[in-house]
């Protein structure tokens, strides 16, 4: 069983480890600082996952048990006197207004004003724990855009002597060695980022939860196809070299 679920603490171990990688083959680098926010957030993502698998009746639990009492006190305030009463004169509770069973309608309403109370709470709940996840995986969506655009300018076929620059050419001073890896570290971060996502789609059964973590993977794995397509570019070259 302990295989069946995604570990948030495999993926922040994982997500140090990089960073450690990116840091001592790219020290100083833009891409090292990424990393190193992601971690961060990976910290927190663990918490905050578990607290959106939570059933959400509990962030409501003393608005539920403020309804539970004043049902509570209603069923006191209504049966209780109106039990004596009969009691004691029962004929004026047999027909008429006063009929106990007018009563009993008067606390049918009332229970279903509580029912109605207790659902309009589930339905805050579920709302207010969407928009907490929903706030954290725009975070993480942040991240794949900001990596994407570390990759964007890492073009292998400017590594040819072919290809000419001009003024507004950005620096490319890797080799192609580099390249490869730095691409490659982009390609493993932004997986990690789908993974961080995947953490909250594990705990609950939302839809619309899981449809966000869903666009969150859909946008890693694009843009990581990009990347190796530009991987497999600098493989070629190398083979013909060869």
């Amino acid at each position: 069983m302990a295989y069946q679920k995604l570990q948030a603490e495999s993926v922040i171990k994982t997500l140090e480890q990089l960073h450690r990688r990116i840091s001592e083959r790219f020290p100083d680098s833009g891409l090292a600082d990424v990393c190193a926010e992601i971690v961060d957030v990976a910290n927190n993502t663990e918490r905050r996952a578990r607290a959106a698998g939570r059933p959400h009746i509990f962030r409501n639990l003393w608005a539920l048990l403020g309804i539970a009492g004043l049902t509570i006190l209603t069923l006191a305030a209504v049966f209780a006197p109106a039990l004596g009463i009969e009691a004691m004169f029962p004929e004026t509770f047999v027909t008429g207004k006063n009929s106990i069973y007018d009563l009993i309608e008067v606390l049918s309403s009332l229970v279903l004003i509580f029912v109605g109370a207790f659902f309009y709470l589930s339905a805050t709940g579920t709302r207010g724990k969407r928009r907490f996840v929903f706030r954290n995986l725009h975070e993480l969506r942040s991240f794949a855009h900001v990596v994407d655009m570390h990759q964007l300018t890492k073009d292998p076929t400017t590594l040819s002597k072919l290809a000419p620059r001009t003024q507004s050419s950005p620096e490319r001073n890797m080799t192609p060695f580099e390249l490869a890896r730095y691409l490659d570290y982009c390609a493993e971060m932004l997986s990690l980022i789908g993974k961080l996502a995947a953490l909250y789609g594990e705990r609950t059964s939302d839809h619309e939860i899981n449809a966000a973590v869903n666009d969150i993977e859909v946008l890693t794995a694009g843009i990581v196809r990009k990347i190796w397509q530009k991987i497999m570019i600098l493989d070629n070259d190398a083979a013909m070299r060869e």
